[in-house]
């Protein structure tokens, strides 16, 4: 990780002299004051297993590939597993409204703090749905402001449409949405984030899904969720349709200046 030890990570902003001492390692908010670091070492039982190791390992292949010393920051990082795996190779902080510890930087995405171009790389992962819908544009302009001009931004978001949900709306009226509206409140079909990050002044450079949602399979994936991950990695293989799919990952560039 950048930055001395009791200085401000690369990037950031120290508008009070009190944020250079050392946070504690122990202040959570939200879900990680109920359930712990609870990405750090993931329930087999939690139904999002399978599709969280996914997103995981396409996030640290992305990852894997950029040259060494890329300034990246992880936007809405939570406990910044990725920070501290990649603190080694990579220029990386984290910045998390509801947590705070040597590798994550309390802050809100709405109002990052950091100056405009400070980043050659940003992470956005499963944060845009838990925002107001109002708030999510504010949030993607944010991200680019950050972005250094040609940079990249990668975003992982649930899609309201998925194809069970398609199905659902089809028969009885409704979508499914991805969790209960109180977690979820800016939960979307993922063709409107890719409409909302282009009035951000983002270009679309590609996106895919991962576990698109077959009737009748994907309860069984839900219900015994690390037996059938096997299954879970076949089907988002076979059919990695973003509309089809459950999470959608989506990468975006800044346009450069020249």
């Amino acid at each position: 990780m950048s930055g001395g030890a009791g200085q401000p990570p690369a990037g950031f902003r120290v508008n009070d002299p009190l944020e250079r001492a050392p946070h504690p390692a122990d202040l959570r908010d939200g879900e990680y004051a109920v359930r712990g670091d609870y990405h750090r070492t993931p329930d087999t039982t939690w139904d999002y297993y399978p599709t969280y190791l996914a997103k995981q390992a396409l996030v640290r292949a992305y990852l894997d590939g950029l040259p060494p010393s890329t300034r990246v920051l992880d936007a809405g990082c939570g406990e910044g597993v990725l920070v501290e795996d990649y603190a080694d190779r990579l220029t990386i902080e984290g910045v998390d409204d509801n947590y705070q510890s040597a590798h994550v930087r309390r802050g809100s995405i709405l109002a990052l703090p950091a100056e405009t171009g400070s980043f050659d790389r940003v992470l956005c992962l499963d944060v845009l749905e838990h925002l107001a819908y109002r708030d999510q544009a504010t949030a993607l302009h944010e991200l680019c402001r950050v972005l250094a001009p040609g940079g990249e931004l990668l975003v992982t978001v649930p899609n309201l449409a998925h194809l069970q949900s398609r199905i659902r709306f089809l028969l009885g009226g409704r979508l499914m949405r991805t969790a209960n509206p109180l977690k979820h409140p800016g939960d979307r079909p993922y063709r409107e984030y890719l409409e909302l990050a282009q009035r951000a002044g983002f270009i679309v450079v590609r996106h895919r899904g991962i576990f698109p949602t077959v009737p009748g399979l994907t309860h069984l994936i839900r219900r015994r969720p690390a037996e059938l991950a096997w299954l879970h990695r076949l089907l988002t293989r076979l059919l990695p349709v973003p509309g089809w799919c459950f999470l959608s990952v989506i990468l975006l560039r800044k346009p450069d200046r020249r």
